[in-house]
């Protein structure tokens, strides 16, 4: 039985959490986290898969629909298919979702299918083997476009491609839109945010005037496609292809806002661009019960602030994604 639902004090009800199982990944992302990265969380602070069903289920009698699996890269962590299972089967949730760089997805993107997993979402801003070694640091397309095509022959449909769009990529917009075309996949671009010195100095790219040159381009429309997050999207009139947008900086969807993030280590994160925060993991091995968990939760989404200030301090907050969950 759900109880009255979570909704924050700004009227938004809040269905979605971003679940981080390891800030560990096989990339080393400027914009997420940079070569040189020391700072991981150590394994005995993680949560366990019993500590995060429990944690799911009670969020999931509280309105919870979506769960999202990130990282870090959410495929390093041991058993993640194991994981996958146990969050689908919770009465409740909807959707089973996972953000992945997919140099690991070759060889598991079958079983995270039967695993309840419904959607992919995969991270990959260039089609140049050097534009992605530049970018993430390793020389790793071939894993990514391999993964991809495992992803599709498992049947996920549709695949989103998250491009987090720089000065460093920009021009290869087009080829990816085409890329995308070809293949099926919807393409979402994202601007970039300032998390951390070294992702400020990548070279914010505005939006903006890109969604309209596309929109001419192509003749696009307005769509809307399932999934939850802050996307807006335009497609082609024929239905064959459809392009996302993720503004945060340009054009803020703060006020739609219907998330929280988990990170690897139980704390609940209410805002990507604020610091409150709510530590889940202490309760839960101090011996918390169910109800004082829940009261948590309630007290939790309370804190959510009304939105974030990257574009009036975009140097207020030093926290890199693979920490917060991507």
């Amino acid at each position: 039985m759900i109880m009255d639902p979570l909704v924050d004090r700004f009227g938004r009800r809040i269905e979605y959490l971003r679940l981080s199982v390891t800030d560990r990944c096989d990339l080393r992302c400027a914009y997420c986290i940079p070569e040189g990265f020391k700072g991981f969380e150590e394994p005995a602070h993680w949560l366990d898969f019993d500590e995060i069903e429990r944690l799911m289920h009670l969020f999931a009698g509280l309105g919870l629909k979506r769960i999202r699996l990130t990282g870090g890269e959410p495929l390093l962590r041991r058993n993640v298919t194991d994981l996958c299972r146990r969050l689908s089967n919770l009465p409740g949730i909807e959707d089973i979702s996972l953000s992945t760089n997919a140099t690991q997805l070759a060889g598991m993107a079958a079983d995270l299918r039967q695993a309840g997993v419904t959607r992919l979402n995969v991270s990959l801003d260039s089609l140049r083997e050097e534009g992605v070694e530049r970018i993430n640091g390793r020389p790793v397309l071939g894993q990514i476009l391999d993964g991809l095509e495992a992803g599709r022959a498992a049947g996920f449909a549709p695949i989103k491609i998250n491009m987090v769009v720089m000065q460093e990529n920009a021009g290869e917009i087009e080829s990816m839109v085409d890329y995308c075309m070809e293949r099926g996949f919807v393409l979402r671009l994202i601007e970039l945010m300032p998390m951390g010195d070294t992702a400020r100095r990548m070279g914010y790219v505005d939006l903006q005037p890109v969604i309209a040159q596309l929109r001419n381009r192509f003749d696009l429309i307005d769509r809307v496609l399932p999934g939850g997050g802050p996307a807006r999207y335009l497609g082609s009139r024929d239905g064959r292809f459809n392009i996302g947008f993720i503004t945060p900086i340009s054009q803020h969807f703060c006020d739609t806002c219907n998330r929280v993030r988990l990170t690897v280590d139980g704390i609940l994160h209410l805002c990507l661009g604020q610091e409150e925060q709510v530590d889940f993991r202490s309760l839960m091995r101090g011996g918390a019960t169910d109800p004082e968990i829940i009261a948590a939760i309630r007290r939790a989404i309370d804190l959510k602030p009304e939105r974030h200030e990257f574009r009036e301090a975009p140097g207020k907050l030093v926290r890199f994604m693979n920490m917060t969950g991507g």
